[in-house]
């Protein structure tokens, strides 16, 4: 017997027992309205209790027949269907189905209110079915997107587009069953309505499709720290809506922006700075390009002293001196072979210290660069993460690094380029503010 002479014979029997309810209660002598609304809440209470049953036995029985499928089966898509809720869907079909075609005939007695409930239940319907095929457009995304072949293809894009014509077709449907008018009817209107609708709600439309696409992308959330140079917007999003956004400044400030130039225009969101849990340092130390040198037998023993460079050192002269022996190098000049220099044995010592600091992270990217020689020396740059996104934290641990090192870069006989100040010219040529001017009349420098 197919589902549908099923259901039918399930409203046949409903009216069947709709009438010898009605009759038994009559018997007692109530009123008929009241007899019809106990007849009716009777009705109900059994058609809620049966439907409900049958909701979890459909759920039970879908699940299980399509888990042992699943466990039995060697590969891993068909576990997207479960994981997006496929099944689901699917087994609220039944029930709505049944119920409505048994729930008017349970309410006979009130026409108006079938009307309603029958509408109610068309649009559960529409909506149930749309959820159940966009679970299969994901699930069909999920598999793609695990294939070589599709791996560096747009497959989000693809089903957003199709998602948002299946939401028009069903906003459409929901249109239909509530006006009782034809969809094509509504598409006719919608069309010849569109101009004056494009020019009065412009604002408004790329804000709800704006909406839509931050919502669908994941690409802002309330509570992330954007920035978006444009408009002057540094800070947290305090609310997003359907015609602007509210972000406000770490000077308190407030800026609003439309909604639809978040996807118009680029911004930076700082999410994924804060969930990885570090916070990028990348400065740079100007170092005085003629302090750089090689390194003798006294300084390199006296540089051995520190603790975090020993066991590098080490190292390093035992590779210098046996690549110098092998090469047969000529020691007498000192740009033959390998050498140790100050710069570079600072350099070291700057990764040893930051891999032994906690307010450093130590998982993330680390390392000590030299970047190309300017007008103000060589920049060694930093470019490392502290442990903690905290702004307060990351800039005092980012002092505590440039504080040590400024002190620091004197035991290795180098210098941090400066500009010269009024101190140093004073200090460079005293000529200038210590000798006496002498100052000529026009009498003496006539000649007689």
């Amino acid at each position: 017997m197919s589902i549908t002479k099923i259901i039918n014979s399930a409203s046949s029997e409903t009216s069947t027992t709709y009438n010898w309810i009605f009759e038994k209660i009559s018997s007692s002598g109530l009123s008929d309205n009241i007899v019809n609304i106990l007849s009716t809440t009777i009705l109900l209470v059994a058609a809620a209790i049966l439907l409900f049953v049958v909701d979890y036995v459909t759920r039970k029985i879908l699940r299980t027949v399509f888990t042992k499928i699943i466990e039995k089966s060697a590969a891993t898509w068909d576990d997207y269907f479960l994981k997006n809720k496929v099944i689901k869907h699917l087994s609220h079909l039944i029930p709505l189905l049944i119920a409505k075609v048994i729930l008017p005939d349970i309410f006979i007695g009130f026409p108006s209110f079938t009307i309603v409930l029958s509408k109610f239940l068309s649009i559960l319907l529409i909506i149930t079915v749309l959820a159940m095929i966009v679970g299969v457009l994901k699930t069909g995304r999920d598999i793609l997107s695990g294939s070589k072949a599709f791996v560096d293809k747009p497959v989000d894009s693809y089903l957003q587009v199709i998602q948002i014509f299946l939401y028009f077709i069903c906003g459409t449907l929901i249109f239909s069953v509530l006006t009782g008018n034809s969809p094509w009817s509504f598409l006719v209107s919608l069309g010849a309505a569109s101009a004056i609708l494009m020019l009065v709600f412009k604002d408004t439309i790329l804000g709800f499709v704006a909406s839509i696409q931050v919502s669908a992308n994941d690409s802002v959330r309330v509570g992330d720290w954007i920035e978006m140079a444009k408009y002057g917007a540094d800070g947290d999003v305090l609310q997003i809506n359907l015609n602007n956004v509210r972000i406000q400044n770490f000077d308190k400030t407030i800026v609003t922006i439309p909604t639809y130039t978040l996807l118009s225009d680029s911004f930076r969101n700082y999410r994924g700075m804060q969930q990885a849990g570090g916070r990028q340092i990348k400065r740079a130390i100007n170092i005085k390009i003629s302090t750089i040198r090689y390194l003798n037998d006294a300084e390199i023993a006296e540089l051995s002293k520190i603790q975090l460079l020993a066991p590098f050192i080490a190292e390093r002269q035992q590779e210098i001196i046996e690549f110098n022996k092998k090469n047969n190098t000529d020691a007498s000049v000192l740009v033959n072979g390998r050498r140790m220099t100050n710069i570079g044995l600072f350099r070291a010592y700057i990764e040893r210290f930051a891999e032994s600091n906690p307010k450093i992270h130590n998982k993330m990217t680390m390392m000590v660069r030299q970047l190309a020689p300017t007008e103000h020396g060589l920049p060694l740059e930093l470019y490392m993460f502290t442990s903690s996104t905290e702004w307060v934290f990351f800039e005092n641990a980012m002092a505590d690094v440039f504080d040590h090192l400024f002190a620091a870069i004197k035991y290795f006989n180098l210098e941090i380029f400066e500009s010269p100040a009024s101190d140093d010219i004073r200090k460079f040529l005293p000529e200038l503010y210590s000798a006496p001017k002498s100052v000529s009349t026009p009498a003496e420098n006539t000649s007689e």
